[in-house]
């Protein structure tokens, strides 16, 4: 595969994965303010998200029910899956070209992200 061949296919994964968390984000945000008519938030008390939102089990079944935090929590999951994502096809593509040196340091990376993302008990 050719550099800018995978430079073309990396800036357009980049690209569609932040367009379709925005938009999915968005769209959890219009609907939370359509359904949630009330006073202002305190904003000196944090407030965590529903235990139920806090893994991805929950957040799928919050989209399957339309639900606006459970929408927001997936465009932000979405979001930070993109450059995850961009890894793996680098991956893919170095293993492709039999890039050896830069499969490895790319394989290490990915690794790294997925074991900070899914392997660290909060």
């Amino acid at each position: 595969m050719q550099d800018k061949r995978m430079d073309e296919i990396i800036g357009g994964l980049l690209r569609t994965g932040v367009i379709v968390a925005a938009i999915v984000v968005l769209l959890g945000g219009t609907v939370y303010l359509t359904r949630h008519h009330t006073p202002a938030t305190n904003y000196h008390v944090f407030q965590r998200e529903p235990e139920e939102l806090r893994g991805v089990r929950g957040i799928v079944h919050g989209v399957l029910h339309f639900s606006s935090q459970g929408l927001i929590q997936f465009g932000l999951l979405l979001l930070i899956a993109t450059p995850v994502a961009r890894v793996a096809f680098s991956l893919v593509a170095f293993l492709y070209e039999r890039d050896w040196t830069y499969a490895v340091i790319t394989a290490i990376v990915l690794g790294l992200l997925l074991y900070s993302l899914l392997g660290v008990p909060a």
